[in-house]
């Protein structure tokens, strides 16, 4: 076959770079913690153990299953408590939220801000991550060229992961 356009390689990387991520609930909670310290910012016990929730889940979670886990760890926990964990984690780029399943996920890098792409998976409900700021970049130069301004960007892409492919 003929060479890679600039496009495919890029792309390839970035899928790459996908499978790259480390998964450690562990890391990804002390990473957070470690940015938390190196900008001032508190992580409170609830926003951590939000956090904790979120990092230990192989998919998107909602709000409301992270608020049926937190009730069974304090009695008083309610949806104001999850929302205002939630806010904080998305605020400070750490977690983020999947608008067309009302869900949210680890961010795997919490160290800077970004907007990604989401690869949602219809049947088992995964989202991947792609890093490629090769997307993002594209999005605001089309918006710049339009006169648009954006303000934030989401791109979720629905469709079937390759394990529910081969299913």
């Amino acid at each position: 076959m003929g060479s890679m356009t600039a496009a495919t390689a890029r792309a390839a990387a970035a899928h790459r770079e996908a499978h790259r991520h480390s998964h450690s609930p562990e890391r990804f909670v002390k990473a957070v913690e470690g940015v938390c310290r190196e900008r001032g910012l508190r992580l409170t016990q609830v926003r951590k153990r939000v956090l904790e929730l979120i990092a230990v889940q192989p998919k998107p979670v909602k709000a409301y299953d992270l608020l049926d886990s937190l009730r069974g760890e304090r009695d008083r926990a309610a949806p104001p408590t999850v929302y205002r964990a939630l806010d904080f984690l998305l605020e400070h780029g750490f977690i983020h939220r999947l608008a067309s399943i009302n869900a949210y996920t680890g961010c795997h890098h919490p160290e800077h801000a970004h907007a990604v792409p989401f690869f949602i998976c219809d049947d088992c409900d995964s989202a991947i991550e792609l890093c490629d700021d090769g997307v993002a970049d594209l999005l605001d130069a089309q918006a710049a060229s339009l006169g648009f301004l954006p303000e934030s960007q989401s791109l979720e892409v629905h469709g079937r992961c390759a394990r529910c492919q081969r299913a």
